[in-house]
């Protein structure tokens, strides 16, 4: 029986999925859909509307005949609704996904939540990314924060982290398999060590020795995770030229709201002391969350421009029932926070622009990812992607470009 993997979120995710694919020992696995008579569910649940979107999938596969299994984060928010419904056949918490294979042949309907004190950690090494010299590895699982607007941490547990030799074989195993860059990721990287006398820093020098690792990225840090260990990295050849680190606001009085533990001035120092080594930063920013009024969207506003960002994944706040956020007297119209989200935008894309002008005449290392008929895209040192248009089959393979074009959106070259 062929079996058929719909991932829904975030990298984590993605890496969760491939933990399951690897324990698949009596099933074939499909790219295609259409072909399969298992469908294995990888939930999102960081929103009502992530919800939605999974329970509309789980619907269509029903009504299409296939066998369903339902796993990942909304296992704990919906997972007993879609049981009861009998619109699946199994579903089980991200603790037993290595027990994958022997739930698909169970001839009995099942139904296994994850645990209130979820602190399960994976023992199975990925041997690949498929058709990728990009990897994405998990580091930690949890987070031990407490935003308001989120539901993470009550469905993926507290923040814990994988053996860093259990780390460093999977990345070697990886290595030896084609992939040259590595991302890690996690539900809270940057919490990465703490509960092992470690940390996110130390565990970056040691994957750097590692043969056939030319790039490393990190996931999304907090800003208060970023120690001067950590900075000393940024003098590193190995570590990406950009950083990821988590704002979600400019204002210090919406920071307090959403229960974050970051604020203006401290975000605006750490910020200017990683661009002066010549960092590209991105950042999250939720806009329209309840007490964004105007007074204080106006302050962010005038905050966030001047925020040497580069890139940004801003979006507009979404209720997530059973957070302290969902209970929050929400008055910002629609209209008002797609406003708000396209001027970020703009703001975003011009000081993008302006940094990728000052980097005319450097050379950028590029990782090509994807293309076809003589045109190819792939994502620099500073996570700027690049169009390439040869006749050459660059799929896959790393190249160095000292000469190319600079465009609002992106930039180009020729080989």
């Amino acid at each position: 029986m062929k079996v058929y993997f719909k991932t829904f979120g975030c990298r984590t995710n993605l890496f969760d999925t491939q933990v399951m694919r690897e324990n698949i020992k009596n099933f074939v696995v499909t790219e295609n859909e259409d072909e399969a008579d298992i469908v294995v569910v990888n939930s999102c649940t960081v929103t009502n509307g992530a919800d939605a979107g999974v329970r509309s999938y789980v619907n269509k596969i029903y009504r299409s005949g296939k066998k369903i299994y339902f796993t990942g984060c909304g296992v704990k928010t919906q997972g007993k609704q879609l049981f009861d419904k009998n619109l699946i056949f199994g579903s089980f918490g991200h603790t037993y996904k290595e027990n994958i294979d022997k739930f698909l042949q169970e001839s009995q309907r099942f139904f296994y939540e994850e645990s209130s004190n979820a602190n399960h950690i994976d023992k199975t090494l990925v041997s690949e990314f498929v058709g990728k010299v990009r990897a994405f590895i998990k580091v930690q699982e949890g987070c031990d924060f407490a935003c308001s607007y989120c539901i993470i941490p009550a469905v993926r547990g507290v923040a814990r982290s994988y053996m860093q030799d259990k780390v460093l074989q999977q990345v070697e195993v990886l290595a030896q398999n084609g992939v040259s860059e590595i991302v890690l990721t996690g539900t809270n990287v940057g919490s990465y060590g703490k509960d092992l006398g470690s940390s996110i820093a130390k565990l970056i020098k040691e994957i750097a020795k590692i043969n056939g690792i030319k790039r490393i990225r990190v996931g999304s840090l907090e800003p208060s995770q970023i120690d001067e260990e950590f900075l000393e990295l940024l003098e590193s050849e190995f570590l990406e030229r950009h950083l990821h680190i988590a704002l979600q606001h400019s204002s210090d009085q919406m920071l307090k709201i959403m229960n974050r533990h970051n604020r203006v001035k401290t975000d605006r120092e750490l910020l200017e002391k990683i661009a002066n080594k010549g960092f590209a930063i991105g950042t999250d920013f939720i806009v329209g969350h309840p007490g964004e009024t105007d007074d204080v969207w106006n302050e962010a506003f005038l905050n966030l421009q001047a925020l040497p960002l580069t890139h940004i994944h801003p979006f507009i706040y979404s209720v997530r029932d059973n957070t302290p956020s969902a209970k929050m007297k929400n008055t910002i119209h629609g209209d008002v926070a797609k406003a708000r989200l396209h001027q970020i935008n703009d703001l975003i894309m011009q000081k993008n622009l302006e940094f990728r002008k000052k980097m005319i005449g450097k050379e950028l290392q590029v990782l090509v990812e994807s293309g076809e008929g003589g045109i190819y895209n792939g994502l620099d040192q500073f996570f700027n992607r690049i169009k390439i248009k040869s006749q050459q089959y660059l799929k896959n393979n790393w190249i160095n470009l000292t000469t190319y074009e600079i465009g609002i959106k992106g930039n180009s070259a020729e080989i």
